[in-house]
């Protein structure tokens, strides 16, 4: 073995040597199965640290439960959909997705996305996850987006599923519409405008380019203020359309001037608004974010220029009354920080039955349990149906069509999917007319349709489902409201049951700084930097030890750099142990010889396996980790290896044994337990220290409980504590730590076995009954000429002759009582203990001695000639 250990050229070396059968899942095997819904990321490209945590935590879950005897299913899926690849491939090629046909721009898409998922894969391989390849699903190909299509057609049937007019947030930028799960809200400053509509009705608005939408004023009922008002009509400014003030006890008072402008639409309590008191749709905004007719002369204007070019209006007239800085949040695109606005359009949309989902969300295990919180308020806070439709094109097309003879909707049957409408055509007339011409739809789904049915399609649904439900979603908690939300809902939809028996959720990694990473603030790290620097193991350690689930965590060099030594401090065991270990073979008869070191690191051993075990089985990873680097480096390297040098060195066959026995013993639990966390480094010390196929199909650790031992560890701790306490002795005297001792006599109450005390210290050691006579006496007792030069001056001679000629006992009360009197020159003097360097020393039996206490043994250290 090399002295260094070079992770890079470890790992690349496994990388290669792997095969991806290792971890391929068996439906047939009869191991207890443990189904992992992974999250299909979008396939940016880049695998980024957030991702790179995730994984960590996944992998860690699978590596573990293979282990511990599960058939384990760790599927890859790329959720390919997405808004982002059209507008990066947009900006790649410098067109609009409408500027080329729509083939010619989906064939981009995909191309662009497949050579992401490469780059991806790639990443994912040299970060070491154990994903079985096999299940890998893409969701553009038509093979998983029939799958989507089918869930369509089945809740469509079901009546979960409708086409309807309905306001919906829509983005101007990207001109489609967006789910409210997809809306980001960025604060800022903002102006309320106080407007002029008539002598008694002064609005004050944050949104003036929305007054030619305005469809009523609204009071609060109880406002004294305005009783005479409610009823009246009143001219809207700019466009001349009539409206009246209406009374509804949602208004505040305290706002502005108390009265509302209730515009189709502003914000969502417009929404609120317009549908309880059955108001007019005046819709006034265009997909691309411009202005319409019903805006009057203000048509064709950008909602920026039409905000400007209405106050300049409203200020000319003499309605502009006043302005104010107010605090204001923004809905903008999650994608692209447009801020969206609410239209009215024909979309298709999921019924969502908020009760029965946070019902069934119960039953489902949450870890940790507080998340569930999160989901309940969401569900809670919900208003609108799922909007599921699209104005996109790289994404499942909506298999539906409508006769162009009589306007019917024509839902695919199960047996012609995949289709694409604007392709394909009904195989069978119009249910209705008997038509033949039909407009296929052009919208297409949200990418949450295709996402939210991963559970069911990992395990084979539709056709030919093996079992349900699966047993574990892992993701972040930025996405329980989307991604957990909509899963949830459809499986219940699809198949009555939920999706998962339990949900992990991790916390997001943030820069060094504590802050969200970001290109901006240059406080961004890629997995392939660390690996680059430090390799895949030690940043899967970062992982582990951040690994409490539910809470954010800091990327951190230090703990890299921590991490990396840990592996070289095993690498520097093992490379130890080895040559002692050649040749030798275990056997349980071997136990009869081990002496009381091997019994303390054998029961601290087990009580770690205990211990890593149930914290693996909890998530618990940062735990885990902890406690089996605290062990390794501090029990094992620094106590136990160095208290049996000595006998693996120089002692006879028969005090070897044990020491190998337990050697043996304990690095093979440890690099097992380390598999899931650091699978390169378990891996190459696998097959150094045994050989016996990969690590990766051993079994996990499991705690022998006859080997706990309390009071084998009461006697190791002693043992611990008196070679470190005559270490220290050796370190303060200017000892060398490998230097012979003299005879140590050792007075404790517990019996314990010296031979690895004597061999670690370098002495003879004797194990003493009764507690000695000690002796102490004062060696030196030496002037602080500093002191007592200026306080004694031409008397300091007859000072020190005094202190010579004081007896023992009145030494031994001057270092007692801090004083004692001597005469000099006939007057009476008290010197004082501090004034003087004092050495003490102690006689055992007229011998010259060093004594050393611990806290349960006193340690008597003869001294040489």
């Amino acid at each position: 073995m090399e002295k260094e250990y070079h992770a890079q050229k470890v790992e690349e070396k496994w990388v290669e040597k792997w095969k991806d059968e290792m971890y391929y899942f068996d439906w047939n095997s009869e191991k207890p199965h443990f189904i992992i819904d992974t999250p299909p990321p979008y396939p940016t490209g880049t695998f980024h640290i957030g991702n790179a945590l995730n994984w960590c935590y996944i992998d860690f879950i699978a590596r573990y439960k293979r282990m511990k005897g599960y058939e384990v299913m760790f599927p890859q899926g790329w959720d390919c959909h997405g808004l982002p690849t059209e507008v990066k491939v947009e900006e790649m090629y410098g067109i609009k997705k409408s500027d080329v046909p729509r083939e010619k721009f989906r064939e981009l898409c995909v191309k662009f996305t497949e050579e992401n998922i490469e780059k991806m894969r790639r990443t994912m391989r040299r970060l070491g996850f154990s994903i079985d390849w096999s299940k890998e699903y893409i969701t553009m190909y038509p093979e998983y987006y029939r799958k989507t299509q089918v869930s369509f057609v089945r809740m469509y049937n079901k009546g979960l599923i409708y086409r309807g007019e309905h306001p919906v947030i829509h983005c101007p930028r990207c001109e489609t519409t967006i789910a409210l799960a997809e809306i980001e809200y960025k604060s800022g400053k903002t102006k309320l405008n106080y407007i002029k509509f008539d002598d008694d009705v002064i609005i004050a608005t944050t949104r003036p380019e929305l007054i030619p939408a305005c469809v009523a004023v609204a009071v609060h009922p109880e406002d004294e203020r305005y009783r005479d008002v409610v009823g009246k009509v009143v001219r809207v400014p700019g466009t001349g359309h009539e409206v009246k003030v209406i009374a509804d006890d949602e208004v505040d008072p305290e706002y502005g001037t108390g009265m509302v402008m209730i515009c189709t639409f502003g914000d969502r309590q417009d929404v609120r608004w317009w549908k309880k008191h059955k108001l007019e749709l005046r819709d006034v905004l265009t997909r691309d974010g411009r202005l319409n007719e019903k805006a009057g002369k203000y048509r064709g204007l950008t909602i920026p220029e039409a905000r400007e070019k209405i106050l300049e209006d409203l200020k000319r007239e003499g309605r502009l009354l006043r302005q104010e800085e107010v605090d204001h949040n923004v809905g903008v695109c999650w994608r692209c920080k447009t801020p969206v606005e609410i239209v009215a359009e024909k979309q298709w949309f999921v019924k969502i039955d908020k009760e029965r989902i946070l019902e069934e969300a119960r039953k489902i295990k949450w870890v940790p349990e507080h998340m569930f919180s999160r989901l309940e308020s969401w569900v809670e806070s919900m208003e609108w149906d799922w909007v599921i439709s699209r104005q996109r094109v790289f994404a499942t097309p909506i298999p539906v069509w409508y006769c162009k003879n009589c306007g019917e909707t024509v839902v695919a049957k199960e047996e012609w999917l995949p289709v694409d409408p604007t392709k394909d055509m009904p195989r069978e007339p119009c249910p209705k007319c008997g038509g033949t011409e039909f407009e296929g739809e052009d919208d297409v789904l949200d990418t949450w349709m295709d996402s939210s049915i991963t559970p069911l399609a990992i395990t084979g649904w539709p056709d030919d489902q093996k079992e349900y439900p699966t047993h574990l979603r892992p993701q972040g908690h930025d996405i329980i409201r989307t991604w957990a939300f909509y899963t949830i809902l459809r499986s219940l939809a699809l198949t009555g049951q939920i999706p998962w028996y339990e949900i992990v959720i991790n916390g997001m990694v943030l820069g060094e700084d504590g802050r969200k990473m970001s290109k901006s603030l240059g406080n961004v790290i890629s997995p392939e930097e660390v690996i680059e620097k430090y390799g895949a193991d030690a940043m899967r350690q970062w992982a582990a030890i951040g690994g409490v689930m539910g809470t954010d965590v800091i990327f951190s060099w230090k703990e890299v750099v921590a991490a990396s030594r840990f592996q070289q401090k095993f690498w520097s065991i093992l490379r130890f142990a080895m040559p002692h270990l050649e040749g030798y073979v275990p056997e349980e008869s071997h136990r009869k010889y081990l002496r009381d070191a091997d019994r303390w690191i054998l029961s601290k051993l087990n009580r770690l396996i205990a211990e890593v075990d149930g914290a693996m089985g909890e998530y618990n990873f940062s735990q885990a980790l902890k406690a089996i680097r605290g062990f390794t480096w501090y029990e094992f390297a620094d106590n136990y290896i160095e208290l049996v040098k000595n006998r693996l060195y120089s002692g006879t066959e028969e005090e070897k044994i044990p020491a190998k026995y337990t050697l043996h013993k304990v690095i093979s639990a440890l690099i097992r337990m380390l598999a899931p966390i650091t699978p390169f480094l378990a891996e190459e010390t696998w097959q150094i220290f045994s050989g016996e196929g990969s690590v990766h199909l051993q079994s996990y650790p499991e705690a022998d409980e006859s080997l706990i031992d309390e009071r084998a560890e009461r006697r190791g701790e002693l043992i611990k504590s008196i070679v470190e306490a005559v270490r220290r002795y050796k370190h303060d005297n200017g000892i060398a730590l490998n230097a012979p001792l003299g005879k140590m006599l050792v007075f404790t109450s517990e019996e314990i076995d010296v031979r690895d005390v004597a061999g670690a210290l370098n002495a003879q050691v004797e194990l003493i009954r009764e507690m000695p006579e000690i002796e102490t006496r004062v060696a030196e007792l030496k002037p602080k000429f500093s002191i007592l030069g200026p306080k004694f001056r031409d008397r300091v001679r007859m000072v020190l002759q005094a202190v010579q000629k004081l007896s023992e006992e009145e030494m031994l009360k001057l270092i007692k009582d801090g004083r004692v009197t001597v005469d000099v020159g006939g007057e009476k003097i008290e010197l004082e203990k501090d004034w003087f360097d004092v050495r003490l020393e102690k006689v055992v039996s007229g011998r010259d001695v060093d004594v050393v206490e611990t806290e349960n043994a006193l340690i008597i250290i003869e001294k040489g000639e």
